[in-house]
């Protein structure tokens, strides 16, 4: 019999939303999804995956946010009232937990609920009462909770232990490429330019780093076309609301609209000599802790990562000797790298990229069927393996170390 999720989703067009509902899929899970929308991107629809609009948020509208959450708790039995039972609720981003505290009660008995959280906003991390509070109201949303599913260790090791009052055993399950073939190959070559041809570096994904922007834009202007910018992906107009005009008058990079994860990525990535994996949006908090989408992509696609020194990004790049680490934030530093970058010193990155495990950055089916098999234990109310935050734990596995002892 097959394991029934609910998945309440902070944004249905978010496509690590489709990426998680077709991993639920793939390792045979029933999936109903249910969540709010802010904007029509057609490329993150699931195939065969009908989603319940919640209603309609706004990015960057924080207390918009709030009031469509309070009248989605308040209508969830209209919405939510009429589904079969699930056997577990995933709750995405911290308001979706609010709505999973009054799904699990319209059911009956309680519907075990995990907190999936890959993001921490820069509101809970505030040191004064409104931050406290903020906190606090996690910490009270995931009472209840059975498992906390974070992307990233610096998250635990920055917020949730020291920070958060969230108490949950912990399951790693980063943001690496879905790849339902489960193909163990090495990335493709990637050839080097030919000396008339410009480096390309890809700016994929979530598009929302003014810094980043800012500092492209000098670096591509100083570089005089040795050097081209490629963005794809979804621009944030709420942080940058001059994005298209910004680019039009950009002379070397280029934006190439939406793509779709994972269909697209090799062929977008093979596009590119580098891939951009700084982001600087909430620089010192979120941003030096995350493992973004575009360190396991380019990584697996042959793309050479660009990181930013200190971050976790440039630790975990740095611990299997891979990519570029840039000492710091500057056009000039840019420069310096690209001036140094001899066919011999790109040849070499690749070659490290080529000799990585590909499976430090693709899930496969079997890491599909091992995050159901996780779930549909806690369904049944086997015990977890993981103690409590607040207490001894190793959080810190992989979604197939799971499978071993959970399985």
């Amino acid at each position: 019999m097959s394991l029934r999720v609910l998945y309440l989703a902070h944004d249905l067009a978010d496509p690590a939303i489709r990426r998680r509902v077709l991993m639920l899929v793939a390792g045979g899970a029933e999936v109903m999804l249910a969540g709010f929308r802010r904007d029509s991107n057609d490329l993150a629809a699931v195939e065969g995956v009908m989603p319940i609009e919640l209603g309609t948020t706004a990015d960057g509208r924080f207390a918009q946010r709030i009031a469509a959450v309070v009248k989605a708790v308040a209508g969830a039995g209209r919405t939510l009232g009429l589904l079969p039972r699930p056997d577990v609720i995933l709750a995405r981003n911290l308001e979706m937990l609010a709505v999973a505290r009054r799904a699990s009660a319209l059911f009956g008995p309680p519907v075990p609920i995990v907190y999936e959280c890959l993001d921490i906003h820069r509101l809970l991390l505030k040191q004064n009462a409104a931050g406290r509070m903020l906190r606090g109201l996690e910490g009270w949303l995931a009472r209840d909770a059975r498992l906390l599913m974070t992307s990233s260790p610096a998250f635990v090791e920055h917020y949730f232990k020291p920070l958060s009052s969230v108490d949950l055993p912990v399951m790693l399950m980063e943001n690496k490429v879905l790849d339902l073939s489960d193909r163990q190959v090495a990335p493709p070559p990637q050839r080097r330019p030919a000396p008339d041809e410009p480096w390309r570096i890809g700016w994929f994904g979530a598009l929302r780093c003014a810094k980043s922007l800012e500092l492209l834009a000098a670096f591509s202007r100083a570089m005089q076309g040795r050097v081209q910018v490629d963005l794809r992906g979804r621009p944030s107009y709420a942080v940058l609301p001059d994005f298209d005009a910004r680019i039009a008058a950009e002379p070397y990079m280029h934006f190439h609209g939406a793509y779709k994860n994972p269909e697209d990525l090799e062929r977008i990535y093979g596009q590119a000599h580098f891939a951009w994996a700084i982001d600087f949006y909430e620089e010192g908090q979120n941003s030096s802790w995350l493992l973004p989408n575009r360190l396991y992509e380019s990584c697996r696609h042959g793309a050479v990562p660009i990181a930013f020194a200190g971050t976790q990004t440039a630790r975990t790049l740095g611990g299997k000797g891979l990519g570029f680490a840039l000492e710091r934030a500057d056009p000039d530093a840019l420069v310096q790298l690209f001036d140094a970058m001899t066919g011999p010193a790109y040849d070499a990155a690749l070659a490290a990229l080529a000799a990585a495990k590909p499976e430090d950055f693709t899930a496969g089916r079997r890491d599909c069927e091992a995050l159901v098999q996780r779930l549909r234990n806690l369904a049944q109310g086997l015990p977890t393996p993981a103690a409590g935050l607040q207490g001894s734990m190793t959080p810190y596995r992989s979604s197939l170390e799971v499978d071993a002892q959970d399985g």
